[in-house]
């Protein structure tokens, strides 16, 4: 399982939980979409969120993009 509190936008301190409420909320299908939004507000500073992760890590907002499509957040 994932931790829905690890902050996935380091730059604007957004948790996983965050960015999908916000994801689903407002109906967001893809990346360059959530990335658009402002009222998400997210990956538009660093932009090491987008793909890879902070840390390099894969926890990324693709990541919760898919988990969302997925329905497992």
């Amino acid at each position: 399982m994932f931790d829905i509190e690890r902050e996935i936008c380091v730059c604007n301190s957004l948790h996983m939980q965050e960015i999908a409420a916000c994801i689903k909320e407002h109906d967001i299908k893809t990346l360059e979409e959530l990335l658009e939004n402002r009222e998400c507000g997210v990956g538009d500073k660093c932009e090491s969120c987008h793909e890879e992760g902070f840390h390099n890590d894969g926890y990324s907002l693709a990541m919760v993009l898919s988990l969302v499509k997925q329905k497992r957040l």
